[in-house]
């Protein structure tokens, strides 16, 4: 069932969450034990992320430098098969335009049909860290509006190298990402309001936030995105913050400011236990507010530990 389904037929907020596939080498079970708790609040879908090919250069004894491809994430595409056979859920997997050519997005939109997926998340996704900007694959998309028109074109049966008229249409629904405290690259939230536009005009049918910890930005956002013309949904994601670390390192990483009422109580904490307590409460607090606005789901970013997100689903839902 597509994720605009869910939303339009629910009569009351949904509960969904992203999980990371395991580092190469680690067993798919534990990852889905560990999420098994969520279950309680009936997730009608879970997003899976993608992580793009990196490399490292690797010094041989003759002084040259070897080029090694690495992917630490692998496995998607099993993923999203094992959750649903699990777990009966919907899956929605990422598909990145960083590290993929159209064709390389063709084929894994081929596979991902083939299992019975029928909802993604586009996403240009982030530049390696050795480039230090994001440099589309030759052959590849720059921009995730390019990237949600192609995922629309097979659903109109249009394939990249197709010698019939007509291919075989596809039926994904296709969600994108927005930034209440704008995308970190946008000169201007005005820039960043026309990019997403552009993004849901290719064909995206509702919007997943990113991580965010002052509701107010979430609330203006709405306001400026259904001032620029956008009417589909909008999700919001959410993330308790859970160690002292986290304090000074999701700002950076995201982009993004912590409200000055968490950051009082967060400055009394001295360890990590007292963090995910002042954590797990904030969450709380944002999930009920946000409930009470009228969203359509609230979105939680695990990073494949459930064990916070259930306490604080279990105070929401």
């Amino acid at each position: 069932m597509k994720v605009i389904d869910h939303i339009n037929q629910a009569k009351k907020p949904l509960f969904s969450f992203e999980i990371l596939p395991p580092l190469k080498g680690e067993s798919l079970n534990d990852m889905l034990e560990g999420i098994s708790p969520l279950m309680d609040f009936n997730p009608p879908f879970i997003d899976v992320t993608y992580h793009r090919e990196e490399y490292i250069y690797k010094k041989h004894s003759t002084g040259l430098l070897e080029k090694v491809s690495t992917r630490k994430r692998p496995g998607t595409v099993g993923i999203c098969a094992a959750l649903m056979n699990r777990f009966k859920v919907d899956a929605v997997p990422h598909i990145l335009c960083g590290g993929f050519t159209k064709e390389d997005t063709e084929n894994v939109l081929i596979d991902l049909n083939f299992i019975g997926v029928e909802n993604v998340l586009a996403l240009r996704g982030d530049a390696p860290k050795s480039d230090g900007r994001f440099i589309p694959d030759e052959n590849g998309h720059n921009y995730t509006n390019e990237l949600v028109s192609q995922i629309v074109g097979m659903n109109n049966g249009k394939y990249l190298h197709e010698e019939t008229e007509t291919g075989f249409q596809t039926d994904f629904c296709v969600g994108v990402a927005g930034y209440p405290e704008k995308h970190f690259e946008a000169p201007s939230f005005k820039f960043d309001l026309k990019n997403l536009k552009a993004k849901v005009d290719a064909g995206a049918e509702y919007i997943v936030t990113q991580m965010f910890f002052d509701n107010q930005k979430y609330f203006e956002f709405v306001k400026n995105v259904r001032a620029a013309g956008i009417t589909v949904p909008i999700i919001p994601g959410l993330k308790p913050i859970t160690t002292l670390k986290q304090m000074t390192v999701l700002p950076s990483i995201f982009f993004l400011d912590m409200p000055d009422a968490l950051m009082d109580e967060l400055e009394k904490c001295k360890t990590n236990a007292d963090v995910r307590q002042v954590g797990i409460e904030w969450s709380i607090q944002q999930s009920k507010e946000l409930i009470e606005f009228g969203v359509p789901c609230l979105h939680y970013y695990t990073m494949s530990k459930a064990s916070t997100v259930h306490k604080v689903a279990s105070q929401v839902f």
